[in-house]
């Protein structure tokens, strides 16, 4: 089998037409930048009515409009021809895109519904009239569909991401591997991606690396808004000496380095003593204190349907929490085997609580900032004036009229997470050396950077992109808070 290049097939034909046209994007932005020092804006109403009012600056924004477009286009054509070409004709690009071909449609079926229903999705509707927000969005789920159909399905993958092939030692991307029959290998002939310094598959790390990170980041961002919203909101609302306590603990907690404070969690002789595992145990049941308060506050008038909803409820969580925080050989082993629904592995559990820990704080801090502002308005008096309880006015009240700041703080915190994920990775902590996660990859892949860069640089992407993403949605999400 001979390597495939970048483009294949589709390199003499479109390769040239990307080139120019990439160049006159560049010149074109160059000079969109020098006419907005140069000239003045044609007026409103003459702007783009084709008139002689238009001047050199509009002609030039034109230009580098249609220009991106052309480069869209380009870039949409050498990811279609993967999904219609024999897989590597079309090169590395065509055969990576037909790999994600799930991933394609899903976000296709997404997108459609949501043009077509969005006056009927409130918040989540309006982020379609925001172009940032929507490029924002697209980005976030093409990493959760990539993780979810990697991870449940394994659907996208070409190798195992842990399995060693002989003789693909730092292979350049599109180098087929060696001792496969091509008439029966299929896709798994090449390295799409290359191999990293222990012959693992490149593309197959950074699949399987979205899973982890889709399945911490979101989950520890929520508990730890969780924590967050149950302290915060008593705290901002009562004051007093309750409001002291919980201002200080969180002050003490942000006023320690957090990479310090994750280096001390994660450590091996803290975790043998089983503290991430009693930490655990107070952390995980804010969210059962949280839904707990929420009910009771919300049906306290009809107890005939509060009370069996509530003990429904609590059953189902418990079992959860007792499921989450209950590990056999560890200090906290409370359900036998046949009732403990999942098993969290120790480096994953260490790293999930230490991403609430931190984080919790300044939660805390966000929502009891709001809680302060919003229970002096009207609405909050009228509740108490009716003679609604605290939890009421708190939880169905205050935090409603939160949530546009919240949801754009969540968006944000996620890309926090992983970030830190990513470090703790590049440092070897929490999680197991052999792990497919993007910060292990990249540390891996750095120490023959300056030789080698596929293995450090497609993780580095893949963590970028995603932040990214999710910086840009919060930027969406924001813009359409405001204009509520």
């Amino acid at each position: 089998m001979e390597p495939i290049t970048w483009t294949g097939a589709l390199g003499p034909v479109l390769n040239p037409m990307f080139t120019w046209v990439g160049m006159a994007f560049v010149v074109a932005v160059a000079l969109q930048v020098v006419a907005s020092f140069v000239f003045r804006p044609a007026p409103v109403g003459a702007v783009m009515t084709g008139g002689a009012a238009n001047g050199p600056k509009e002609y030039v924004d034109i230009a580098s409009k249609y220009l991106f477009f052309a480069l869209v286009v380009l870039v949409v054509l050498y990811l279609a021809a993967g999904l219609v070409m024999p897989f590597g004709k079309a090169g590395i690009i065509g055969a990576v895109s037909a790999r994600l071909a799930p991933v394609w449609i899903a976000l296709f079926v997404t997108f459609t519904l949501s043009f077509v229903y969005k006056r009927r999705l409130g918040l989540y509707g309006k982020l379609f009239d925001s172009t940032i927000g929507m490029i924002g969005f697209g980005l976030v789920m093409f990493w959760v569909y990539m993780a979810v159909f990697a991870g449940l399905f394994d659907l996208i993958a070409t190798h195992d991401p842990l399995s060693q092939v002989s003789r693909m030692k730092n292979k350049l991307p599109g180098t087929p591997v060696a001792g496969l029959d091509p008439a029966t290998c299929g896709h798994s002939c090449w390295y799409l991606l290359g191999g990293d310094n222990l012959a693992r598959d490149v593309f197959s790390r950074m699949v399987h690396g979205s899973w982890i990170v889709v399945q911490i980041a979101p989950l520890a961002t929520l508990f730890a808004f969780m924590v967050g919203i149950t302290l915060g909101l008593p705290a901002g609302y009562f004051g007093g000496k309750l409001d002291t306590g919980l201002s200080f603990l969180a002050n003490l907690i942000l006023a320690f380095p957090v990479i310090l404070l994750f280096y001390l969690l994660v450590t091996p002789e803290i975790v043998a003593t089983g503290i991430p595992n009693y930490m655990a145990t107070v952390l995980f049941i804010f969210p059962l204190i949280f839904v707990a308060v929420l009910l009771n506050s919300r049906f306290y008038t009809r107890p005939r349907l509060r009370t069996p909803l509530l003990a429904g409820v609590m059953v189902v969580m418990g079992w959860l929490y007792l499921s989450l925080i209950s590990a056999p050989g560890s200090k906290i082993n409370i359900l036998p085997g046949s009732l403990d629904l999942f098993d969290i592995a120790s480096g994953i559990l260490v790293v999930f609580v230490s991403v609430v820990f931190v984080n919790s704080p300044t939660v805390f801090r966000i929502v009891r900032g709001l809680a302060l502002d919003i229970q002096t308005r009207d609405y909050v008096a009228a509740a108490q004036t009716r003679g609604e309880g605290p939890w009421y006015i708190m939880l169905w009240e205050i935090l409603p009229n939160a949530r546009g700041p919240l949801i754009v703080d969540f968006c944000l915190r996620i890309g926090y997470t992983t970030i830190l994920l990513g470090t703790l990775g590049f440092f070897g902590l929490g999680l197991p050396p052999e792990s497919p996660d993007w910060g292990t990859t990249i540390n891996d892949g750095r120490k023959l950077l300056s030789i080698y860069p596929h293995p450090a640089l497609v993780p580095a992407f893949a963590l970028l992109s995603l932040v990214l993403g999710l910086n840009l949605l919060a930027d969406g999400l924001r813009e359409e808070s405001l204009r509520d």
